[in-house]
């Protein structure tokens, strides 16, 4: 029985190409995720405050996941033949998956930074209604009659008792003020004799001082 062989004509430097193509190739397939990555799609709304608060709570927790993740595939990365290309998906399917992670905070943050200001104006709003009415509840009660000043009487004439009194009183005054000033003026005195007396001791211990101490001198000149 006759087997037939199909012989490769192809030169042995066509042929080495080839090989390393099909090799090229095969590494590429390798290192390539199964899982393509994913794409950017909007982000879910929001229609509470407590929605947004959930969705920022998820953003941080898939941010975690995302760069633990991408540890993972860079430490596989570093094992296969064509490091490069397999960094460069990793590093495109981290970008993509933060930048989808960063639209769904900035929108829960928008929607909460408006309920805020919603709130705000809500309030001044009801705060303005209510000054409003008190002001026309007050503008229609009748306004308080105002009270008739009391009368003021007319000055009593002095009578001659009174007179009197009222004299013997600035008397007395005038000699119970007299009399501190007497007591404060021989006060002074004393005072000043008490100081006048302390000053000439002074004086006098000192001029004592100054002989012994010439005396002393002139006895040790000799």
């Amino acid at each position: 029985m006759k087997a037939d062989f199909v012989t490769d004509t192809r030169s042995p430097r066509a042929l080495a190409a080839a090989l390393s193509a099909a090799l090229s190739a095969v590494l590429l397939a390798a290192c390539a995720s199964p899982d393509v990555v994913p794409r950017e799609v909007p982000p879910p709304p929001v229609t509470s405050v407590a929605q947004a608060d959930q969705q920022l709570a998820a953003v941080a927790r898939e941010r975690a996941a995302i760069e633990a993740r991408f540890a993972e595939r860079e430490r596989v990365c570093y094992d296969r033949f064509f490091v490069n290309s397999c960094l460069d998906e990793a590093k495109e399917r981290r970008r993509s998956a933060l930048a989808a992670q960063r639209a769904i905070e900035v929108q829960a943050d928008r929607f909460k930074r408006e309920a805020v200001v919603v709130e705000r104006d809500r309030n001044l709003a009801e705060a303005e209604r209510r000054f409003q009415e008190q002001e026309a509840r007050l503008a229609a009660e009748p306004a308080a009659p105002t009270p008739a000043a009391a009368p003021v009487p007319p000055p009593r004439k002095p009578t001659v008792p009174g007179r009197v009194a009222e004299r013997d009183a600035h008397l007395r005054a005038a000699r119970q003020a007299e009399a501190a000033d007497a007591g404060k003026r021989a006060q002074n005195v004393r005072e000043f004799e008490a100081r006048k007396a302390e000053s000439a001791e002074r004086q006098r211990k000192v001029a004592e001082r100054k002989a012994e101490k010439a005396a002393k001198e002139a006895k040790e000149a000799k």
